[in-house]
């Protein structure tokens, strides 16, 4: 799969729902959501009478899961097959390995207004992981390990203006700092990941 170029909010109209892949635009009435809740296409909105298969349920929580977090389907299955082999439940580890991504966890401080902004943040070098420049989004946090801008990201004008904006309140699993900075206290429980997801078709559809 190539990189996807067209309006994300396309994403959100076909998995009917907001995905939160724009920022602050999906916090208005702007949102193409709030417009036009149909999927997308030229043939307007569809019979409601065809009911959707289980195969066709489990596919669009893959999907929605994917897209919420900006990852290939490549990517994605090998997280489900690193989840799959860890110990605990598979559908909240996948979660948790989701959630550990270094582009999640600068979204989730308020650095970034969305997951592809913070995507773009940490391959500029702005992002440091324990005092050190780290330019790899999909780099996997462990707990004990901090979050901090680098000299080079205090500079930028875009983390400045969303800094001093405050924002979303880190998740209880993120200890949050002074200047955006974070610290990993633990691995998250599946009560403490709010992605609007069942994990367990997920699961299932891996499993056929």
């Amino acid at each position: 799969m190539g990189r996807y170029t067209a309006s994300v909010c396309r994403l959100c109209r076909r998995e009917g729902m907001k995905l939160y892949l724009k920022g602050e635009k999906c916090y208005t009435e702007k949102c193409p959501v709030h417009k036009r809740p149909t999927p997308p296409g030229m043939h307007g909105p569809r019979p409601s009478r065809r009911k959707m298969s289980e195969f066709g349920m489990r596919l669009r929580e893959k999907q929605k899961l994917r897209r919420i977090y900006g990852i290939y389907e490549t990517q994605f299955k090998n997280y489900f097959q690193q989840a799959a082999h860890a110990k605990g439940v598979t559908g909240t580890r996948l979660l948790q390995l989701l959630e550990l991504r270094l582009d999640n966890v600068v979204y989730r401080l308020g650095v970034a207004a969305s997951r592809k902004e913070a995507r773009l943040m940490v391959t500029h070098g702005h992002i440091g992981v324990d005092g050190k420049p780290v330019t790899i989004p999909s780099f996997q946090l462990k707990p004990g390990q901090t979050v901090g801008l680098t000299g080079r990201g205090r500079q930028n004008a875009r983390i400045k203006e969303l800094t001093e904006a405050g924002g979303r309140s880190a998740p209880s699993w993120l200890e949050a700092g002074a200047d955006r900075t974070g610290r990993v206290l633990a691995l998250p429980g599946r009560d403490e990941i709010d992605v609007p997801v069942q994990e367990q078709l997920i699961v299932e559809y891996y499993s056929r």
